[in-house]
């Protein structure tokens, strides 16, 4: 299993890549419902070409509100085993596991806007990874 995450602005203590940008200070935290927050995701889902989604397999996308304690800043997870790394051996096991987090990108952003472009941002980001690519291939495509 192949933990990636996407975190704004440095690199992960686990040595990981990231991308983004941190806001200083934006002030007043945005203000976003849950299902408001996972209806971006499921379009910025939507906006992945049908050629991809139909190559992705057993995957499963989660909203959280807040990440692990030990990392407040993440906004975006992949857990699983990438697309690449799957041998004859893969067969039983539970889906792999996107995970995008509404509270870090609420605080990073400064507009509604930024936080439709960041969550597109994000789940690209995370799909990548399901598709094997790496953080310094995502970084050098503008994902990272």
């Amino acid at each position: 299993m192949v933990p990636y995450a996407h975190v704004p602005g440095r690199i992960c203590d686990a040595g990981w890549l990231s991308y983004g940008r941190a806001v200083a200070d934006n002030g007043p935290v945005l203000e976003m419902t849950r299902e408001e927050f996972e209806e971006l995701v499921a379009e910025a889902l939507d906006r992945i070409p049908p050629e991809l989604t139909r190559l992705m397999d057993n995957v499963a996308v989660f909203v959280e509100d807040e990440p692990p304690a030990e990392d407040p800043e993440l906004l975006g997870l992949y857990e699983g085993t990438p697309l690449t790394d799957r041998g004859e051996w893969y067969a039983g096991v539970l889906p792999d596991r996107i995970t995008i987090y509404r509270n870090p990108t609420l605080r990073m952003c400064e507009s509604r806007e930024d936080v439709v472009a960041e969550t597109e941002v994000t789940v690209v980001h995370e799909i990548a990874h399901h598709f094997g690519i790496d953080d310094a291939r995502l970084h050098a495509l503008g994902y990272g």
